[in-house]
């Protein structure tokens, strides 16, 4: 099996400034997706994809790979993910290295382990999906969600679901934003991480976090920490 693992790495950060190397409980955030990678052992090659010569350093110095640095236009705000993931299969077939599998990781997925990685590979192989979307229900049923309208009112979103017991009502889940597997050929075509026959990998709640805001990183040590207590990563 020919897998190669991505951590996608941009340079830019404006909410969290040089969020991807921030040292996150004494190291830098991004390690924690390269030492998972590496140690499933599933990967041909783990390799960071980045604009910035700093982050592609500390990238080797963790024993991930950087054999290029991304092009403008794949390190810009505007840029997605499936065009950092496109551009750097491309330029590694001009090498004549082809992978049958290919993995996301992003850079500020602490949560991450590598027996997460091997359980969603195995899923992936043997259920014949085009990619696995790991995702967590969401806590609070969205049916329920309210709004504040232009006269400063508070309104639901679905009044529809207003006398629904919660437990009566469907469960949701959204992305968790920690990885991807897919296969290559299904992703060239449809250039897209979750395709049109992608199954779920269930994450718990408490073992994934959005960091986007420094309380949002505040909370995600602190969640890192009782779940290393607790023997979970």
């Amino acid at each position: 099996m020919k897998a190669l693992a991505i951590i996608t790495a941009r340079g830019g950060s404006k909410r969290i400034p040089r969020k991807n190397i921030r040292l996150f409980n004494g190291q830098p955030i991004m390690n924690y997706s390269i030492r998972a990678a590496l140690e499933s052992g599933i990967f041909e090659e783990v390799m960071v994809s980045t604009d910035d010569r700093e982050i592609a350093e500390i990238a080797v110095a963790a024993g991930a790979s950087v054999p290029f640095l991304r092009s403008e236009k794949t390190a810009s705000d505007t840029a997605t993910t499936a065009d950092v993931l496109l551009e750097v299969l491309s330029a590694y077939e001009v090498t004549g290295k082809n992978f049958e599998y290919g993995c996301c990781i992003y850079p500020t997925a602490p949560f991450i382990t590598a027996g997460k990685l091997k359980e969603a590979m195995d899923i992936l192989v043997k259920s014949g999906a085009e990619s696995i979307v790991p995702m967590t229900e969401f806590t609070y049923p969205p049916q329920r969600g309210l709004y504040i309208d232009e006269a400063g009112e508070v309104r639901m979103l679905h009044p529809e679901y207003a006398a629904t017991r919660s437990q009566d009502l469907q469960k949701q889940y959204h992305e968790c934003g920690m990885f991807y597997i897919f296969r290559t050929d299904a992703f060239k075509e449809q250039k897209d991480t979750t395709m049109r026959h992608s199954v779920p990998f269930l994450i718990d709640p408490s073992e994934e976090q959005d960091i986007d805001t420094e309380s949002d990183w505040l909370l995600a040590e602190m969640k890192y920490r009782f779940l290393k207590e607790q023997n979970r990563l």
